[in-house]
């Protein structure tokens, strides 16, 4: 015989009261949680920034030492963006780059620079490069009446010479050349007794010049260069024969407006003609003088 089931009495653990309904179940969300943004690395944003100031900088002659100092700052501060969480990193690569490859360009510049410096300082302490020449009254009155050929060489070149007394001035000197002399061998005996004679086959020609300092602090007559070049192309120097003349060149120092004049010999191969050759300071362009 089967025992019927016992009535569960309401209020029982687990069951609903009785003539209530059972909780409702919660709700299931279907779409996963969002993705929660990352932060932005400001630290490489600044960095770029401040690489790409610099690198213009850099560039810049008259501004090269702002970007000196904004340069190596990127550069650490690159470095450390690298090294912080957040978002565009590569701005902090970019950055890095642009401050060392800025950093070179910026030696490259300074070395331009100094190197411009250098040369226009030489120039100046030494004598400019621009010759020019004023011919005696005389002759530049002569020329103007002659008609120059078409193909004429350029005046003071071997093929086309300046007269005698012509000035050939730089801005820190002017040189004249007051005369010349053939045949120097007396000039040589008279000098100095210990002087020799010219060997065969060779002879003695002298040249009387003046030079006058027109710079703004003081120079050496030596700076500037008087030489024979003959009619061979042989360019003959005042110290290739070791003479001494009564008035021979020194080392005089000169100041503004102040003028040395002497004589040099040359030693010239019997048969053979010469220019004479005028460099009116160290660095001077070379212009030729007739005999």
């Amino acid at each position: 015989m089967s025992v019927p089931n016992p009535p569960v009495s309401p209020g029982a653990p687990g069951t609903p009261a009785y003539g209530q309904l059972p909780p409702p179940m919660p709700p299931v969300d279907s779409q996963a949680p969002a993705p929660t943004p990352k932060k932005t690395n400001v630290l490489a944003l600044i960095a770029l920034i401040v690489a790409a100031v610099g690198f213009i900088f850099a560039c810049i002659p008259g501004a090269l030492i702002v970007g000196w100092i904004l340069l190596p700052i990127a550069f650490v501060l690159s470095i450390v963006s690298l090294f912080l969480k957040g978002d565009r990193k590569w701005m902090g690569v970019v950055g890095l780059i642009l401050s060392v490859v800025g950093t070179i360009v910026g030696f490259v510049v300074f070395f331009a620079v100094m190197a411009g410096a250098a040369s226009q300082a030489f120039d100046e302490e030494f004598g400019g490069s621009d010759t020019t020449v004023t011919q005696p009254a005389d002759d530049e009155a002569a020329v103007a009446d002659e008609e120059e050929p078409a193909d004429a060489a350029e005046q003071g070149t071997r093929e086309n010479p300046y007269p005698l007394a012509s000035q050939i001035s730089t801005d820190d000197w002017t040189v004249v050349v007051n005369s010349h002399t053939a045949d120097g061998a007396a000039a040589v005996a008279d000098g100095n007794m210990f002087n020799d004679p010219a060997p065969a086959g060779s002879h003695y020609e002298i040249v009387n010049y003046t030079v006058t300092y027109t710079g703004d602090e003081s120079g050496l007559a030596a700076e500037v260069g008087v030489d024979f070049v003959t009619s061979a192309g042989n360019v003959v120097n005042s110290y290739d024969a070791m003479v001494m003349l009564a008035d021979g060149f020194g080392l005089d120092e000169l100041y503004n407006g102040a003028s040395a004049t002497g004589s040099v010999a040359f030693l010239v191969p019997d048969g053979e003609t010469a220019l004479i050759r005028v460099r009116p300071g160290m660095l001077a362009d070379e212009v030729f003088v007739q005999p």
